[in-house]
């Protein structure tokens, strides 16, 4: 139903204007409060990438991307809704943390005035970030571009490293020389979904691949 309902979105008919009253109950700052401070307190501390940080980054580059395209406010909340708490799964997971998110927003949502069919909306963008990612609607991919939008950024290397330590510490990657295969692997596979995302960061990381394979 949900990805009926998005497709409906994406077509233009956007049944919730019948409903507008809806827009109202979300209590989105409240919410998003509420996460933070979840996050601040209960994330693991060797999460030295995905951290209250990374939330924050994605939760801004998603209102950047968000803007341009001119979305809508009650749009736009979900979409921020769905950014903060995106890696909210991390407090318990890395395997399934996307699910694991998801769980999290079903449970804490509902006291803050977001209704059924919001709450699946949001899982939808929050399951789009799983990689490789699956975006299908345009709030998706503007979570998803949001979600790894420091791959062409200038402060990509700073980052990566702190990826690296992150899964060093967990004993995912063994050296910097595995790193950088995975690491051109990924970029290689990925691309941005938006035309933003496309036109502001694509060249950078197609430089960044290059340096990167470099070094092996």
């Amino acid at each position: 139903m949900s990805r009926q309902f998005a497709a409906e979105i994406n077509a233009g008919y956007f049944i919730y204007k019948k409903h507008q009253y809806l827009s109202g109950v979300m209590q989105f700052k409240r919410a998003g409060k509420f996460i933070l401070n979840k996050l601040r307190n209960e994330l693991p501390h060797h999460l030295c990438y995905h951290s209250i940080d990374h939330t924050m980054d994605v939760y801004g580059e998603a209102e950047r991307i968000a803007k341009e395209k001119n979305i809508s406010d009650y749009e736009q909340k979900l979409l921020l809704t769905a950014a903060v708490f995106h890696d909210s799964g991390f407090i318990k997971t890395r395997d399934g943390h996307e699910a694991e998110s998801c769980l999290i927003a079903r449970e804490y949502l509902p006291a803050y005035g977001y209704q059924p069919i919001e709450l699946e909306l949001i899982c939808d963008m929050i399951m789009a970030t799983r990689i490789p990612q699956s975006p299908q609607t345009y709030l998706e991919e503007i979570l998803c571009d949001a979600d790894l939008d420091y791959l062409g950024r200038d402060d990509f290397f700073s980052l990566s490293n702190r990826l690296f330590n992150e899964l060093s510490f967990e004993g995912l990657v063994k050296d910097e020389n595995e790193w950088d295969r995975q690491q051109t692997s990924f970029m290689q596979g990925h691309h941005y979904h938006t035309a933003n995302s496309i036109k502001l960061r694509q060249p950078k990381k197609e430089e960044y691949i290059k340096l990167v394979k470099s070094k092996l």
